[in-house]
């Protein structure tokens, strides 16, 4: 396996390919990433990262000058690790891409993947690529073609050589994994979604039932949660939690014992979806809706006048017994001061024209006004819009990135309420926060006032996602200092200093809700997934800890094959959710997902089942005797 990156989801997956499905890893990184500790799964971090560092600075002081990539092994792992500034010809061979098994392209920047990719794909047409993407529409395109490729080279136009070859090319986004459990964080009551190519998985995490209160109902616990909010283990959730952190998948007998104690997370849905469809196209977002064009205090004047006119011409009708339509338009001649002065009429009637008069006053400037906000609404469509006043409960975003912009589009689908906020003008969200008209405030989170300018002391929680962990850190804490309350996410790289955090925030502030997220930790299993040859459906964070959901045929797995629903599920390792029968244009929605317990699998199904890191390893076969820690 090889793994070329140059942020921490290439040491993440690098680390994920060996610790779960024990497999020999070349890692290829620039030679500034000597300076990031890379996390490791399964061993002693301390020991392993020292070590590694030690390494990794020797070569660096050997090989000054030598423009030849420095090939380093790790004592205590046995992974190779190989420096070079990008992943050329000469490096992809010296990784040794040309007897590679799969590949896996996760450098940030998009042409560079590519262009790699390109590379490896005529150094070895029978190689696995696994690319990271942010486009998705080009990815689908590169996919295609890079298939294609393989096909031609192995003389197989049809492709059916290059799936027997095990040769395919899977595009992937750590945005896209990681927005969806991001989104889901921050905002109280929202499900846990997996969705992609129309297949969507929802889930829901629950309090522990109050004693003698029927259970909601669930098609299937995924997980319980922690056993005690104070974390006896100090792990957060995490792996080291032991009995005290979260269960996943657990039995019968688990869940009737955790009842009344812990919280869990339960499967809702499992269905066929095109899901929420976003503003999109030329001019999509350029015109606004009448409601928009208007403040709302505007629009209760002129609501406030219809009602008076309809009052006078009402009294009108009372007072001269004329017909009602023709009291309405005497009104409205008054009101323009159009009608005849009514000398000698009734006092009621020269009382009501004085009135009339009075209120087409007051709806001159009400016009004048409604005309100048109209042309400015439309003047300001294309450019970004201001939190309006009076605004609360809603989500303040710090970072318009590459995850910043995938969370701005989820929460918009889940219709929450945004406020973004950007240090940089050209930042890739600004186009997106525009098109769907989310208030943004531009400036640097730091400094003070920006915030404030976000409404965040009327807000429901602070979501912090630049690409800088103590930026994210600072934000954080000057917003905890405004609201004690809020509810805060963050998302910070390093997992120890996000442990840290985490335990800090909640410690000094137990009486609201802290969560911090890694998008490398959120996003690795699916890669590595993708690099064994399995369709990885995505993943949903439970705490500090990731379950999966993928697509296997039964035929492919004997721990699957001729055994019941009930057979087949594994406490803890995996679960079968749903069977595909791949029918959801006969009227149905291709699943079946109320499977019963005795339902015998046959080699020929398509199911949809969650595992675990360690239970998804099992199934592809890759354990060899050695526990595998973690889940």
């Amino acid at each position: 396996m090889v793994v070329c990156g140059d942020d921490g989801l290439a040491h993440r997956l690098a680390a994920e390919l060996r610790g779960v499905y024990e497999e020999q890893v070349t890692l290829v990184v620039p030679p500034a990433e000597r300076s990031v500790r890379p996390p490791v799964v399964g061993r002693a971090r301390a020991v392993s990262a020292a070590l590694l560092d030690r390494v990794v600075s020797a070569a660096v002081n050997r090989a000054a000058g030598n423009g030849t990539p420095l090939a380093t092994t790790e004592p205590t792992t046995g992974q190779r690790t190989l420096e070079a500034v990008e992943a050329t010809e000469a490096v992809l061979a010296e990784a040794g891409v040309e007897r590679a098994a799969a590949l896996a392209l996760v450098y940030d920047d998009d042409e560079t993947n590519i262009r790699a990719a390109l590379t490896a794909r005529r150094l070895n047409p029978r190689l696995r690529l696994v690319l990271r993407l942010y486009n998705r529409r080009l990815g689908q395109h590169i996919e295609e073609l890079l298939d294609q490729a393989a096909a031609l080279a192995t003389g197989d136009a049809s492709g059916d050589g290059v799936a027997a070859g095990d040769a395919s090319t899977t595009v992937l986004s750590d945005a896209d994994t990681a927005a969806p459990a991001l989104a889901a964080t921050a905002v109280v009551g929202t499900s846990k979604v997996v969705q992609t190519d129309g297949l969507l998985l929802r889930a829901v995490e629950r309090l522990p039932a109050a004693p003698g209160d029927p259970a909601e109902p669930g098609r299937a616990t995924l997980a319980l949660l922690s056993a005690n909010a104070n974390d006896p283990a100090f792990a957060d959730g995490s792996e080291a939690s032991g009995e005290q952190g979260p269960l996943l998948l657990p039995d019968a007998a688990a869940v009737r014992d955790a009842a009344g104690r812990r919280g869990s997370v339960v499967l809702e849905q499992v269905s066929y979806s095109a899901g929420p469809a976003l503003p999109s196209g030329r001019g999509v977002g350029m015109v606004p809706s009448f409601a928009s064009l208007f403040s709302r205090r505007l629009r209760l004047s002129l609501a406030g006048l219809v009602a008076c006119v309809f009052a006078l011409a009402v009294a009108l009708w009372l007072a001269t017994g004329i017909h009602p339509l023709g009291a309405l338009y005497l009104t409205l001649l008054d009101l323009f001061s159009i009608n005849d002065p009514a000398i000698g009429s009734t006092t009621d009637r020269q009382i009501l024209q004085l009135l009339s008069g009075l209120v087409g006053l007051l709806l001159l400037p009400v016009l004048l006004a409604a005309v100048l906000e109209a042309m400015g609404t439309f003047r300001g469509a294309g450019s970004l819009r201001r939190p309006p006043r009076g605004l609360g409960g809603h989500v303040v975003l710090l970072g318009l990135g590459k995850i910043g912009t995938r969370v701005l589009i989820r929460l918009r689908e889940l219709n929450i309420p945004v406020v973004c906020v950007e240090a940089g003008p050209e930042a890739r969200g600004l186009a997106v926060a525009r098109r769907l008209r989310v208030p943004v405030v531009l400036g640097d989170v730091t400094q003070e006032g920006v915030l404030e300018s976000a409404k965040i002391h009327r807000a429901h929680a602070l979501l912090a996602v630049t690409s800088s962990d103590t930026t994210n850190l600072e934000a954080a804490l000057y917003a905890r200092s405004l609201r004690p309350d809020l509810r805060v996410v963050l998302r910070l790289y390093d997992d120890d200093f996000a442990t840290a955090v985490y335990r800090t925030l909640r410690a000094a502030h137990p009486q609201a809700l802290t969560r911090s997220r890694s998008v490398s930790h959120l996003s690795a299993p699916s890669f590595a997934g993708a690099m064994m040859g399995r369709q990885i459906l995505g993943a949903i964070p439970v705490e500090r800890r990731v379950l999966m959901f993928a697509a296997l045929r039964v035929g492919e797995h004997p721990q699957l094959t001729g055994k019941t629903v009930a057979e087949a599920f594994r406490p803890g390792y995996w679960r079968i959710l749903a069977l595909d029968t791949g029918r959801e244009g006969q009227g149905g929605s291709g699943l079946l997902w109320d499977l019963p317990d005795t339902y015998v699998l046959r080699n020929s199904d398509r199911v949809i089942l969650a595992a675990t890191r360690r239970g998804l390893a099992e199934l592809l076969g890759r354990r060899r005797g050695r526990g595998v820690a973690g889940v």
